[in-house]
């Protein structure tokens, strides 16, 4: 990922939106962890670290590569281990920026398939071709591992997929893992650089009109040590009532340190493009690190590996999200 927009006039024009829509996002607005079950779902970090750490096995997993190949098969596998209803892998011949052509695939599985309401969950499993973030210059040109970036929003998918194989839901639970997202350029700004699966998905839906899932919950960069997740600008500005249920159900888990009801800025990712095709989608990600005072330090690095992975930021998005799933009616 991505292209992250933090200015002066960014964060006035956000302000002011999300100000002029429902008031600010103090912990005062919106509902209270009172007015949801207040109890933490199950949901093992230790098995989703299991899965961060089987993809990083894979080695990078860059679009149209072997590791990118064996992990969407990995992928695949775990999905239908866990009883998803049907799983579609969808092929696409894409051209990146700066020219280079390949075959990317996306995943997408449903569980609980005959619900009429039903929630999207998505992330991406592909890494980026360039360590282009890393402090040495010589590393530029190799691709990062993506424990981080890539591999924690799979891994807190597959378990939350586990978890509904064990105790099932109401709902339908739709899932969709992305690849050729993280192929865009970080120079020129370009938007449309980034997200390509994504984009080509949301031209090729498998919903009508009348059978887009209720909202979105896009997981990127979920796992990082210590990780504190903000309001996100485009999530505030166009699903901001999304954005108050999940950051509600963090703090009836107890993460409400985790997940800090202040907004942060704006990160061009693949929630911009389901929000455009009808779905209200929110982004659950790292991009207000004290550090870089966007993405955490690993970002687009080679040290984006397993040691940069924290269970217990795992553990609070992952308990978060099923929160949000049992509470759904």
């Amino acid at each position: 990922m991505k292209f992250m927009f933090i200015s002066s006039i960014i964060a006035l024009v956000a302000a002011f939106a999300c100000t002029s829509q429902s008031g600010s996002t103090s912990d005062n607005q919106g509902p209270t962890a009172d007015t949801v079950s207040a109890y933490r779902p199950t949901f093992d970090a230790d098995t989703a670290f299991a899965y961060v750490k089987a993809q990083t096995d894979f080695g990078p997993r860059v679009a149209g590569s072997e590791g990118n190949r064996q992990c969407r098969e990995w992928i695949a596998a775990k999905l239908r281990q866990f009883g998803a209803d049907t799983i579609e892998m969808q092929s696409a011949d894409l051209r990146a920026f700066n020219g280079d052509k390949f075959k990317a695939v996306n995943i997408f599985a449903r569980f609980n398939k005959s619900a009429t309401k039903r929630i999207l969950l998505l992330a991406h499993y592909d890494t980026r071709p360039w360590a282009d973030e890393d402090p040495d210059p010589a590393n530029h040109t190799k691709p990062i591992p993506g424990a981080n970036d890539g591999g924690s929003g799979v891994a807190v998918m597959l378990e939350v997929a586990r978890q509904l194989s064990i105790t099932p839901v109401e709902i339908g639970v739709d899932m969709l893992f992305v690849d050729a997202e993280d192929y865009g350029d970080s120079h020129s700004g370009d938007e449309s650089s980034w997200a390509l699966g994504t984009q080509y998905w949301v031209n090729h839906m498998p919903y009508s009109k009348n059978e887009l899932p209720a909202f979105g919950i896009l997981l990127d960069i979920v796992g990082g040590v210590g990780a504190k997740f903000y309001r996100e600008y485009h999530s505030e500005l166009y699903a901001r009532a999304i954005n108050t249920k999940v950051w509600t159900a963090a703090r009836a888990c107890g993460f409400g340190q985790q997940f800090v009801n202040s907004q942060a800025g704006a990160v061009t990712d693949d929630h911009i493009h389901i929000n455009r095709a009808g779905i209200p989608c929110i982004d659950i990600i790292e991009c207000n690190n004290p550090s870089t005072g966007s993405f955490p330090p690993t970002w687009h690095t080679l040290a984006d590996d397993i040691n940069s992975i924290d269970r217990q930021s795992l553990l609070s998005v992952g308990s978060t999200v099923m929160q949000v799933i049992r509470n759904e009616k």
